[in-house]
């Protein structure tokens, strides 16, 4: 059977299960007034919550180093052998200090991370809970980890205690340990994981946490630090944070934040660091000079956080329904594909781009529109997706 005989039948059906999936095609800078497949449109599908992506301080600390001739575009080599640069270095020690952690570790990408984590700690007798809605990344790392992995219901606490006194059984027979793995906020449904009541179970039944805090970092917080910070909570040492530099720093890449022996035990068991170029300096140089900026951007926190409150208002008034989000993404439930990519489309045609999301990325019948909004967004932007949002309404 050749390449097309096994694969073009699957192709057609999902093109006709309104699942097919294509790549817009970006011809401007990233921003909230964009070029998209040729029009010109306000978007509101990017996660670059604090406008960083195209920041000109950021640009020009690039620009500076690379007139430098200690800096190179290229790592050259994986990180244990000759690609672990200055900036590298710099940049672990600034996220670490940031988040008041022993240390940090940098990842090319998210997805390498929290593959990385549960591939390199966890082994054959332990037991990894993880909630059903977890980012696709943190349920490959824990399937291809040598662990058992046992999923609960989303956000469910009574749920997960009853998985942990099931596992805390298993135990008992053959040892190993427990794994809780979660997201901070949840990609596609915006809410945040129920740390608090996680923690205190954590503790009760000694167990470790993995917290995927992608949405949270920069976003929640004070200073940005995501969702223990917003809840007012603090890591303990068998806490492991992952972050990534995509989304509120405007950067990429990904980082693991935890004790000295975390960080230890990651750079010398992690294949997908161990085996990977390091990431290039320059992009190090860049989450610096971002990281700076997360930490003194009150006032965008600030400004999002109004817009949050202007969308969910407007969003209600006109009759849709949204989950219940706190957070930059706000997702709204359309349940169909088909429907979702109608309101797609006709949001295109007006000058709005607003991404449907479909099975298998969310459950079946939760096709949405996941609406996702910047500090770069202004008061009128929003005013006028709502508008455009109940002509989907009554158009279609």
């Amino acid at each position: 059977m050749s390449i097309q005989q096994r694969f073009q039948p699957l192709l057609m059906q999902r093109k006709q299960e309104d699942l097919y999936r294509s790549r817009p095609l970006v011809t401007s800078a990233q921003s909230t007034h964009m070029q998209i497949n040729g029009l010109n449109v306000i978007n509101f599908s990017s996660n670059d919550y604090l406008g960083l992506a195209n920041h000109p301080q950021i640009k020009h600390a690039l620009i500076q180093a690379l007139q430098t001739k200690d800096t190179s575009y290229g790592s050259g080599a994986a990180h244990l052998i000759t690609g672990h640069h200055l900036p590298h270095h710099l940049a672990e020690d600034g996220l670490a200090d940031w988040l008041e952690a022993e240390r940090a570790l940098l990842f090319s990408t998210g997805y390498m991370a929290n593959l990385a984590v549960q591939q390199a700690l966890m082994q054959a007798n332990d037991i990894i809970l993880a909630d059903k809605l977890c980012h696709a990344s943190l349920i490959d790392g824990a399937q291809q980890s040598a662990a058992t992995l046992k999923r609960y219901p989303h956000n469910d606490i009574k749920a997960l205690e009853r998985r942990l006194k099931q596992s805390k059984e298993t135990q008992k027979e053959r040892g190993g340990e427990i794994l809780i793995v979660t997201d901070g906020v949840f990609s596609m449904d915006g809410d945040i994981a129920p740390l608090k009541e996680i923690q205190a179970l954590v503790h009760q039944y000694q167990a470790w946490l993995l917290v995927d805090d992608a949405h949270g970092f920069g976003v929640l917080g004070q200073q940005g630090r995501g969702c223990f910070e917003h809840l007012g909570l603090t890591p303990d040492e068998n806490t492991i944070l992952v972050g990534t530099l995509g989304k509120a720093f405007g950067c990429s890449g990904a980082f693991v934040a935890g004790s000295t022996t975390l960080i230890e035990a990651l750079i010398q068991l992690a294949r997908p660091y161990i085996y990977t170029t390091a990431m290039p300096p320059l992009n190090a140089i860049a989450i610096l000079e971002a990281l700076k900026l997360v930490q003194n951007a009150h006032a965008s926190r600030e400004t999002l956080t109004q817009h949050i409150q202007q969308f969910r208002t407007g969003a209600l008034q006109i009759g849709l329904t949204l989950i219940d989000s706190p957070t930059p993404i706000q997702a709204i439930i359309l349940k169909q594909s088909h429907t979702a990519i109608a309101w797609s489309e006709h949001l295109k045609q007006q000058g709005f781009w607003a991404t449907a999301i479909r099975p298998p990325t969310v459950p079946k019948n939760q096709a949405r529109l996941r609406i996702t909004l910047s500090a770069q967004h202004n008061t009128k932007d929003i005013t006028q997706l709502l508008n455009a949002l109940k002509n989907c309404q009554i158009d279609l």
